[in-house]
């Protein structure tokens, strides 16, 4: 008889990861909060970023950017993988000029990671993207799906994309849709339709997917600007945290108990948000099968990421205190999932 899933999960802590016949892949997201390079765009609006901008944006702040993020691209899940994240999901980042550079710091490149992109019609010009090891992921294909922002939602007639990549992990397939949903500037009720809406592109192609082959790993990952509760979410992208109660197709939300314990990813006027999820299908959860399968989840919120002084003391340490230059690393704490598959 098939394990039902509240068995299988609970046997989850008793894996030993000390144990040599596991492989494992750590799965992370991270929002690089505002991962400009220097040179005017004239399609986008990038004034800030720039040398002559109010926030004196040169290349010694862009240099000291990129080896702030290759610090925790470099330690991200070290924990339980030597070589870091087998992929990287990434939001507000510019182009493919930040993504090089990024890749290619001393601090990674000898991982090799490379990445799917594609420009978006965002109107600040920042986009999402997927950083890969070639070593732990195959990439086959991708897709850029566009969100129509229902009228009156937001100022802005676009947002950012989905992007949609098909590969293999340890030679399985995997689907995984990198989201920046729409924030709640304006107002978080009115804004609400506009991440339903980025949700419902998420949920129509898994829907199709799941339709095919109701065990498909999929992973949605991203900076959903709501929390594991809210309807976007619960509703939208129907993942639900309680393993043990999921119905056919909804999908498995690891982050919500953790944030009904006040951890978050982000915080605003003292209060903790965790809007950087990583969800998952339901053919993850199955940890008696041959192939990968979820482990564990983690919110990555080591003390050099922290604020240490001033009025954000104890929130993820900021790249920019108003128009000044802090030197932190980004306003989002990253977050990253454990795979384990069982060895030959």
């Amino acid at each position: 008889m098939k394990p039902s899933i509240l068995w299988v999960l609970t046997l989850l802590p008793l894996i030993s990861l000390c144990q040599p016949n596991y492989k494992r892949a750590v799965v992370g997201f991270y929002n690089l909060e505002n991962f400009y390079d220097t040179v005017n765009n004239p399609a986008i609006n990038d004034d800030e970023f720039l040398p002559d901008g109010p926030r004196r944006y040169n290349t010694s702040v862009y240099r000291d950017k990129v080896e702030k993020l290759a610090t925790v691209v470099a330690r991200l899940g070290k924990t339980f993988s030597i070589d870091g994240p087998a992929f990287l999901g990434v939001a507000e980042v510019e182009n493919d000029t930040v993504l090089n550079d990024l890749v290619r710091h001393p601090f990674i490149r000898e991982r090799d990671y490379r990445f799917v992109h594609y420009d978006s019609k965002d109107q600040r010009g920042v986009d999402v993207a997927l950083l890969y090891n070639p070593g732990y992921f195959d990439m086959q294909q991708s897709f850029k799906l566009n969100v129509q922002l229902p009228g009156g939602s937001k100022e802005s007639a676009f947002t950012r994309d989905v992007l949609w990549v098909k590969g293999l992990l340890f030679g399985e397939e995997v689907h995984v849709f990198v989201n920046h949903w729409p924030s709640r500037l304006g107002g978080e009720a009115r804004s609400e339709p506009a991440r339903i809406a980025a949700a419902n592109v998420n949920r129509q192609i898994i829907d199709s997917l799941l339709q095919s082959n109701a065990d498909c790993k999929i992973i949605v990952m991203g900076d959903l600007n709501d929390d594991p509760v809210n309807n976007s979410v619960t509703k939208g992208l129907r993942a639900n945290g309680h393993a043990n109660a999921l119905r056919a197709g909804e999908l498995y939300n690891p982050w919500l108990e953790k944030y009904r314990k006040g951890i978050g990813t982000l915080a605003y006027q003292d209060a903790w948000s965790l809007f950087d999820q990583i969800i998952l299908s339901q053919g993850w959860l199955n940890q008696q099968q041959d192939g990968i399968f979820f482990y564990k989840a983690h919110v990555f919120n080591e003390s050099f990421l922290t604020e240490n002084i001033g009025k954000y003391k104890g929130y993820p340490m900021r790249t920019w205190d108003g128009l000044s230059y802090r030197g932190g690393y980004s306003d989002h704490f990253p977050t990253y999932v454990v795979i384990l598959k069982k060895a030959n």
